[in-house]
């Protein structure tokens, strides 16, 4: 084992972090955790962790799942494409391979939902194979490590050829654990810890006294779109919501909605009384909220009156996305 990985173990072992999925780890529990800490910190998913797992223990309870019970479990984590490609992967895993997951990176590819990243994690933390895991906090280790001067993410087989020359032959399964967890707790973004890290001696940043938050590399974002929409509350004389679900396709797809247009995310169909609405409906506020590569507005619109459709109590709503809770906070606020 080189000196870099052994180092690294040596601080993981007597630091590493409590966590759900580190306790009894099954491929299972990793699967589940690696797809929802993708863009979301741990703090957010360790409770939608846990009530997943006592929700559906085995993969088999989850590919028998119907997706509105995984959707529903699923809202407020965001990028919901995630979960139907988590029930996609479950019903593979338990009807092809008799619920057991495969070991290999190549073989964990084919499935639906999982990438390099993913499966690699997978192949290494739950099977113990070498497998190189190349994540945000891995990218930023790299980057100052080797102080990496080309950009990602174009460059990005430059961080991994590196992130391979450090990843040891053995102990595979703790190794990519510690080397995210490195990136996570002390070679952060911002303010990183460098007097406390366990290889500090192995990082060119500290050796040439460079600023580290200069490392990684990256090339201007692009903007995000700037939207602007109208979203329609619609109640009955119960006070009783009408909701619609979005297609299976695209942006919020499968979610239960309030109408909405003038926006990229518009609805693909109205109530049909909807001239009635949008003649009668009163301004009752604003919201804002950002998307990956949106960043959009809703004028609030409030609508009291006869409505045919799917109508639901406001205690017992379907799945709805941040955006439409969002809009629904302006008349129960």
């Amino acid at each position: 084992m080189n000196k870099f990985a052994s180092q690294l173990l040596t601080h993981y072992k007597k630091n590493a972090r409590k966590m759900p999925w580190r306790e009894d780890i099954t491929p299972y529990k990793v699967w589940l955790s690696e797809i929802m800490l993708q863009q979301t910190t741990v703090k957010t998913v360790i409770p939608y962790f846990e009530k997943f797992t006592h929700k559906f223990p085995t993969v088999f309870d989850l590919a028998n799942a119907n997706e509105e019970e995984i959707m529903h479990l699923w809202q407020g984590l965001g990028y919901y494409s995630r979960a139907r490609n988590l029930h996609k992967c479950a019903k593979v895993i338990a009807n092809d391979f008799n619920g057991q997951f495969p070991k290999t990176e190549k073989d964990l590819l084919k499935l639906p939902g999982i990438g390099p990243y993913t499966a690699a994690a997978i192949s290494s933390i739950a099977f113990n194979q070498k497998a190189t895991v190349l994540d945000g906090n891995v990218e930023r280790v790299m980057s100052r490590i080797f102080k990496i001067e080309k950009p990602l993410p174009t460059f990005k087989p430059i961080y991994k050829e590196k992130a391979e020359e450090l990843t040891p032959n053995i102990e595979n399964d703790i190794y990519s654990n510690a080397i995210m967890e490195l990136g996570a707790t002390i070679c952060t973004p911002k303010k990183p810890k460098c007097e406390t890290c366990p290889v500090s001696n192995h990082c060119t940043i500290m050796q040439e006294n460079l600023n580290p938050q200069d490392f990684p590399k990256k090339e201007p974002k692009k903007a995000k779109k700037v939207d602007h929409g109208t979203v329609y509350i619609i109640e009955n004389d119960n006070g009783e919501l009408y909701l619609q679900k979005r297609p299976n396709k695209g942006l919020l797809a499968s979610l239960w909605e309030l109408p909405s247009t003038g926006w990229t995310g518009e609805s693909h169909k109205f109530p049909e009384n909807m001239n009635e609405i949008l003649e009668q409906s009163e301004h009752v506020g604003q919201i804002r909220h950002v998307f990956t590569h949106i960043d959009l507005t809703f004028d609030v619109m409030h609508f009291k009156g006869n409505i045919e459709g799917e109508i639901f109590e406001k205690t017992h709503l379907p799945p709805l996305s941040t955006l439409m809770k969002k809009a629904l906070s302006v008349i129960s606020s």
